[in-house]
């Protein structure tokens, strides 16, 4: 029997390239779209070895049509997963047109041409939740973004909702949490190319001597310890979670919408010890303002994704900062 194909855009990207792996290890084909925009080009034969197994990719930018039909007419793909956009949230408050222009465009570019493909899986996020709800945040709660990223995934949502209605194409749009963490052979993680904005990538930074300490952004939250709380969810659980999505359509409607996190919320001081307790290193660390925009206590409740998907996440917090010390470890060697 032929395998079946999926095509994964920002396939060599920190989630994209952890979903191929689990793609490869579970029995698809995988084609990648990625021009190395956020990620390395080395990545590709990192997930190879990981699977020992061989995927097809192209590189080329998805603002580029023409090849981009091409790609897109020369197979029947069981399901687009749509990774690729920018992503940092600060980065989008300085340059919102930027995001709109660019988020947006490529996913439009992606469905002109996806004719004949059957499902589209989407890389959405928690930040369309409106954060003045209390969390856990259920799939049907309100949303209201509050930074031009979360406006693009939003946006991006809505547009999808109109058109894979109207063509019967079935939609899975998945809303992460906070991935954190790396594959634990330390072979693929996360390549920040710019000034890292989320905490994992920046407490690495501080541990390798880039950066001098760690700002945390508030300590004056109504939580236990004052810092902010955030669901964190390691970066394979997430994967496993997009195989999971792929390998049961048939049983899902056209529509579907599911919250990816663990349930559970950790503050910012907890990751930061145990990170230290687990690695046995020093993290210098001090208090800042809060930034604005931030809320105190975000965590998912998944109850929609267990009982759809059959997906339960595998890894701890322990895990987590365990896998990324030692991806950052044989990085610094082997990048």
């Amino acid at each position: 029997m032929a395998r079946e194909k999926i095509l994964v855009t920002g396939g060599a990207g920190f989630i994209g390239s952890h979903t191929c792996v689990e793609l490869l290890d579970n029995g698809f084909d995988v084609y990648v779209i990625d021009n190395f925009s956020n990620s390395k080009p080395d990545v590709i034969k990192r997930i190879e070895t990981i699977a020992n197994q061989s995927l097809t990719f192209y590189n080329i930018d998805l603002r580029d049509k023409p090849r981009l039909k091409e790609i897109l007419s020369a197979h029947t793909y069981t399901a687009i997963i749509h990774f690729a956009g920018l992503k940092a949230v600060g980065e989008s408050v300085l340059q919102p047109l930027l995001y709109y222009q660019h988020n947006l465009e490529i996913l439009m570019n992606l469905l002109e041409y996806k004719e004949g493909h059957t499902s589209f899986i989407f890389s959405s996020s928690a930040t369309v939740y409106d954060t003045k709800k209390d969390a856990p945040y259920k799939e049907s709660d309100p949303l209201n973004p509050i930074n031009p990223y979360g406006q693009t995934k939003f946006m991006a949502e809505k547009i999808l909702r109109d058109v894979c209605y109207i063509s019967k194409t079935q939609l899975i749009i998945l809303r992460y949490f906070n991935p954190i963490g790396a594959h634990p052979s330390g072979i693929i993680g996360e390549f920040p190319q710019a000034h890292p904005n989320n905490l994992m990538p920046y407490l690495l930074e501080v541990v390798s001597k880039n950066k001098d300490r760690l700002y945390i952004f508030g300590d004056d939250y109504q939580t236990l310890d004052g810092t902010g709380c955030r669901d964190y969810i390691h970066v394979v659980d997430l994967a496993k979670a997009h195989v999971k999505a792929v390998s049961l359509r048939s049983q899902l409607p056209e529509y579907n919408v599911f919250n990816l996190g663990t349930g559970q919320s950790t503050s910012v001081l907890e990751l930061v010890t145990m990170f230290k307790q687990v690695n046995k290193v020093d993290i210098p660390y001090e208090m800042a303002t809060r930034r604005q925009g931030d809320a105190a206590n975000v965590f998912a409740d998944i109850t929609s994704a267990s009982q759809s998907l059959d997906w339960v996440t595998k890894y701890n917090i322990s895990d987590m900062c365990r896998d990324a010390y030692k991806w950052m470890k044989l990085s610094r060697k082997n990048v």
